[in-house]
């Protein structure tokens, strides 16, 4: 499963506390899983009875997220990709949006555009680390990876069981420039479809090494 190559590289960067949200087969995914002891990691669940979309679903698991005491925030990973991103990378951005004095509600990595996503999605300004919807003419959108950083209180309007997409969160969040992002460069695939699972496998049968 993809899902557990992404177990096994947090767990190499020292993330040891999971939560996972399903909605689709959720069962089957916490049966394979299980604890999470196998790869290193300790799992928890957050199931929802039907899709809420990617903003919903963090809502949703905010619980098991942070506490009310001292909102704290996380790395998502979207279960859907394949990267070779170093997820150490993050702890100084976690570091940074947990200081009080700091306003960041959002790190997004983003990445080349892919040949199914040639228009991108956000810009990010090199000097700021800023992410905007907007830039300079000549330099194109980025696309959002699928990897981020969030605080709690990018979420505090969504409530329980409320289905709601990110994007838009997002885009109100840049215009208050509240979101910074990254550029990475690296081997990373959007595995959204069945032909690009297959390519995939492909791709790991020639070059094994780039499993992990």
């Amino acid at each position: 499963m993809l899902i557990e190559y992404h177990l096994e590289k947090l767990a190499i960067a020292g993330f040891d506390d999971v939560v996972i949200n399903h909605a689709y087969l959720g069962s089957k995914i916490e049966s394979r899983l299980g604890s999470g002891s196998r790869y290193g990691v300790t799992i928890r669940y957050s199931a929802e009875r039907e899709g809420l979309e990617t903003a919903g679903g963090i809502a949703n698991a905010l619980p098991l997220l942070t506490d009310d005491k001292r909102q704290r925030p996380f790395a998502v990973v979207n279960a859907d990709i394949f990267c070779q991103f170093d997820f150490k990378s993050l702890y100084s951005v976690l570091e940074q949006m947990n200081s009080t004095v700091n306003s960041l509600l959002a790190h997004l990595i983003l990445v080349d555009n892919p040949v199914h996503h040639g228009e991108g999605d956000f810009w990010l300004h090199p000097q700021s680390g800023q992410l905007s919807q907007s830039g300079k003419t000549g330099c194109p959108k980025l696309t959002f990876s699928g990897i981020g950083v969030y605080h709690p209180l990018l979420f505090k309007n969504i409530a329980p069981c409320q289905s709601q997409k990110l994007a838009p969160l997002l885009r109100e969040a840049m215009d208050g420039g509240k979101v910074s992002g990254a550029y990475f460069s690296g081997t990373w695939m959007d595995i959204g479809t069945p032909e690009r699972l297959h390519a995939l496998d492909a791709s790991l049968n020639c070059h094994p090494a780039h499993r992990i």
